[in-house]
């Protein structure tokens, strides 16, 4: 008998019972990637519309342990930049759930934004971080249409309805008023980055808050992000390599595949704003450009 009962004994001690009493980390993961605002139907970008129901999946599901944020963006909207990380320190603070965020290629500008949202945040090496800072661009047309011999014709109530018109000179109030606003905007975001940074930031502020941008390593010493790391590893270095992380993606819509809404290829289908389409998705393109990618 006692030979028996320690036979059973051994064999019970092989059964891993940590399996059944203590089952795998989860980690819900949201990818942020894009330029951030309402681009167009080739490039439907970030925005607190397509961005808030992947944030409330993430942050519902049971027993998960944190929320990772996977980001690559170059930037885009400041108004939609801050209601997306708003909308996700609600729900951490809701949940009361720690945030890891993780730059990609870039998280500059309004990717860097999204970033500040998160506890603790991670780069690889030669990620693009940073770019905080504010940029308006465009042309000047005033003298090709004159080449050409076109005559433009514009009425508006109200003596500053036409700001910054690009087919007439630039006045110095336009400017003046152009740069209030981007000094606004930025104070903005630099109070942002000081809230969620505080003390870890490290560089002088001259420096830190010039709208340059620095790869990942150098982003660490001047104390712009916690480490060097990608999702995976980080996760599986803190939970244990049993952590299972869930990718939280968008549901695709049936009815859009079904109405031909958006290109498909070879057919010879577009939508029916395909000209304005093409014109954010050069938008896009450029903003991603400006990080040499």
């Amino acid at each position: 008998m006692a030979t028996d009962e320690t036979a059973f004994d051994r064999l019970v001690k092989k059964i891993p019972l940590k399996r059944f009493s203590d089952p795998a980390p989860i980690v819900p993961v949201v990818r942020l990637s894009g330029v951030i605002g309402n681009m167009g139907g080739f490039s439907r970008g970030l925005s607190i519309a397509t961005v808030a129901p992947l944030l409330k999946r993430a942050f519902s599901v049971k027993q998960a342990k944190c929320v990772a944020l996977v980001i690559n963006s170059p930037g885009g909207s400041p108004v939609q930049s801050d209601l997306i990380a708003k909308r996700i320190r609600q729900l951490a603070e809701e949940k009361e759930l720690p945030v890891v965020a993780f730059c990609e290629d870039v998280a500059a500008s309004g990717g860097y934004w999204l970033a500040m949202a998160a506890d603790e945040v991670f780069a690889a090496k030669s990620s693009i971080v940073g770019s905080i800072g504010v940029i308006s661009s465009g042309f000047g047309f005033e003298g090709l249409i004159e080449k050409i011999g076109v005559e433009r014709r514009v009425h508006t109530a109200g003596d500053r309805k036409h700001l910054l018109d690009p087919f007439q000179p630039e006045r110095p109030a336009d400017l003046k008023h152009l740069k209030a606003i981007q000094s606004a905007i930025h104070d903005d975001f630099k109070d942002w980055v000081r809230e969620r940074r505080g003390d870890r930031l490290t560089a002088p502020e001259k420096e830190t808050f010039s709208g340059s941008f620095w790869t990942g390593t150098q982003a660490l010493d001047m104390g712009l992000i916690d480490g060097l790391g990608e999702v995976r590893g980080v996760m599986r270095d803190r939970f244990g390599d049993r952590v299972r992380l869930r990718l939280i993606q968008a549901k695709r819509s049936l009815f859009r595949s079904a109405a031909g809404l958006g290109v498909t290829h070879g057919s010879g289908v577009l939508p029916a704003s395909w000209s304005d389409d093409l014109i954010a998705s050069i938008e896009d393109r450029m903003t991603w450009n400006r990080f040499g990618l």
